[in-house]
């Protein structure tokens, strides 16, 4: 192989340099490896910076911290793996420190795919940045050439199953293909991904569905055996028939809304329809930073909502039901999946922001669709639809609109269709032009009601302040005033 050409940011190699110096000043041999050098091969940049010390990573990796004016974290006491995060302006690095046991080259032998089995020795990487020694035992830079994915040993797996996410992973963020030989490993150890910490299957999920195409990752993935290993609850799903107006059994539809949910974004393509279909649909730059902006660390509402449409039938399995008639239902599966899909979410580690934005997903999935069974909704039905799905209101239209082109596939009623964009399109515009439509200015208090109207504290003062927000919604009531007029008719009706 031709010597390696390096590609690093001069932010990056400048930061190598201090912690270079301070770990020569210790006595302490390092060498650049993982992702790191294969970035640096690939010509990509990268803040994920891989450390591997001939001393306790858990001893230096403080000090190494606490010299470059960083934070330190123990990410694992068992492997003697620690963090450093040293953010600088707008930059952030994340250094992680690994004990070697017997030298790099047995250090090498015990990593994951061969082209992240590669290493530079640190010290020397700082004197001559461009052409420094690749220590390649398992010629990891000829698969880099050949932009393939494949293991260093066939233990690989077994040794830490998360491994298994991974691989796929890596293949779909660096467009390469996994090696068959690794592909039939994975398939053979397909069910020890179920033994993973769930904050690491975590990880490795969200950044699977921040890329464009994930739905068909995640049909790769059960190819492979890994996606009901994972969600066993999907599993269910498989071969659940649905009316005919679906083309899909629950399994495939559920997959395929995570593709709709990516052409409707303006992440991907959909193969059954193409501009006609996206050009009704709401979007702006408004729209994109919703999506885009972060729920909790490493996730979006980008990919949680594609993680919402992974999952939004999940509990239709167990609520099918075929009537006499023959017709065929699912009562209550969207209540149901919700309390499943947070199951499936509290297991894998995920935030209580992140469960409970999916779960209100989930449950209202279909509530879209309800808000007028005619025409357009009325700002009352907009109002309630705000209230009850809250900070979710935007994600799940989205979603509706996904579950539409995931029910009917190539079938698409185009008119239907453009009439469910129209509204989505309605309730947004009213949404962002009216502030006061979906939360209303206080105009009236509990305290007015007990001292005004003589009323005792009980739910019954909840319902009649809800009431005037409702007529707020409506256009009915601007002024305290009229609050209090509304109310006093409010009362007089209900006692006559």
């Amino acid at each position: 192989m031709p010597e390696p050409k390096l590609f690093i940011q001069p932010d990056t190699s400048s930061l190598l340099a201090r912690v270079s110096h301070f770990l020569v000043q210790q006595g302490i041999k390092a060498y650049l490896t993982g992702g790191l050098v294969r970035d640096m091969l690939l010509g990509r940049d990268t803040a994920d910076i891989d450390i591997a010390l001939d001393a306790s990573a858990l001893e230096v990796a403080p000090r190494v911290a606490a010299a470059l004016g960083g934070k330190y974290v123990l990410l694992d006491e068992i492997n003697k793996i620690g963090r450093v995060v040293v953010s600088k302006e707008s930059a952030r690095w994340e250094l992680d420190f690994t004990t070697m046991e017997d030298g790099i080259e047995q250090d090498l032998a015990r990593r994951d795919f061969t082209i992240d089995a590669m290493a530079i020795d640190l010290e020397e990487f700082v004197r001559q940045p461009q052409t420094p020694r690749l220590i390649d035992p398992f010629a990891g830079q000829d698969d880099l050439e050949r932009r393939l994915i494949r293991v260093v040993g066939s233990d690989v797996f077994p040794a830490d199953p998360a491994r298994l996410l991974r691989a796929v992973r890596l293949a779909a963020e660096l467009d390469f293909s996994i090696d068959g030989g690794t592909e039939a490993l994975i398939r053979r150890h397909a069910q020890l991904v179920a033994s993973v910490a769930g904050e690491r299957v975590r990880e490795e999920l969200l950044r699977l569905l921040a890329l464009a195409g994930s739905g068909q990752l995640l049909f790769y993935l059960d190819t492979l055996g890994l996606l009901t290993a994972l969600i066993p609850e999907l599993e269910l799903a498989k071969g659940v028939e649905q009316p005919k107006e679906h083309c899909w059994d629950v399994f495939h539809h559920s997959i395929v809304t995570v593709d709709a949910v990516d052409f409707l974004l303006r992440q991907g393509t959909w193969e059954y329809a193409g501009e006609e279909a996206l050009a009704p649909v709401p979007w702006s730059e408004e729209l994109e930073q919703h999506f885009a902006r972060e729920v909790s660390h490493g996730s979006t509402r980008r990919s949680l909502l594609k993680l919402a449409a992974l999952l939004h039938d999940i509990a239709k399995p167990q609520t099918k039901t075929v009537e006499e008639s023959g017709r065929t239902r699912f009562l209550g599966h969207a209540k149901d999946g919700a309390l499943v899909a947070a199951g499936v979410m509290e297991r894998l580690r995920f935030s209580t922001k992140e469960i409970k934005l999916v779960e209100v997903m989930v449950r209202y999935h279909l509530r879209p669709t309800q808000m007028s069974h005619e025409g357009l909704p009325s700002r009352r039905a907009i109002y309630r639809y705000f209230r009850d799905v809250g900070e979710a209101g935007i994600d799940v239209l989205f979603l509706s609109l996904a579950d539409h082109l995931a029910s009917r596939g190539e079938h698409l009623d185009l008119a239907q269709w453009r009439a469910h964009a129209q509204m989505t399109s309605y309730v947004l515009a009213q949404h962002f032009a009216e502030a006061s439509l979906t939360v209303p200015p206080k105009l009236v208090s509990g305290h007015d009601l007990i001292n005004l109207f003589g009323l005792k504290p009980g739910p019954r003062i909840g319902e009649i302040l809800e009431a005037v927000r409702e007529a707020q919604a409506a256009g009915e009531v601007a002024t305290r005033e009229e609050a209090l007029a509304y109310i006093r008719r409010l009362l007089a009706s209900s006692s006559s």
